[in-house]
């Protein structure tokens, strides 16, 4: 039964390994592509270090690996969130079709060069001041 659920846990992380991956391949812009390799990747590598702690069956081994996950689950959202705003304020362009540009609606500190049209081009409101 140990096993079964040993071999779930693994093939479930493999699963969303590869679904992280395909995401990354086939997404449209860096944006979505973030969002692909942090929640899957994440999940994944949960399930993965859930599976090890339950084959090892050693307290510190588990310790070590709840703290692990803790972490990557902590820090994986955070760090996808301040790279996609780095992109953002760096110029990256948003897919064409997206159909929301929450950080140029908000109209703070934001000033976009929209030469592609793909944002909303409100200009920035602390750059005025």
């Amino acid at each position: 039964m140990r096993d079964t659920i040993i071999a779930i846990l693994l093939g479930g992380g493999a699963f969303f390994a590869v679904l992280a991956a395909i995401g990354i391949v086939r997404f449209p812009d860096l944006y979505v592509r973030l969002s692909a390799a942090t929640k899957a990747s994440t999940l994944g590598t949960s399930l993965i270090l859930a599976g090890v702690a339950l084959f090892f069956d050693d307290a510190a081994v588990t310790g070590k690996i709840t703290a692990i996950i803790v972490f990557i689950a902590l820090t994986a959202p955070v760090a996808a969130h301040m790279l996609g705003r780095a992109a953002y304020f760096s110029g990256v362009p948003l897919w064409e079709k997206s159909v929301r540009d929450d950080l140029a609606s908000s109209g703070e500190w934001c000033k976009r060069d929209d030469t592609d049209g793909a944002g909303t081009g409100q200009a920035d409101s602390r750059a005025d001041t």
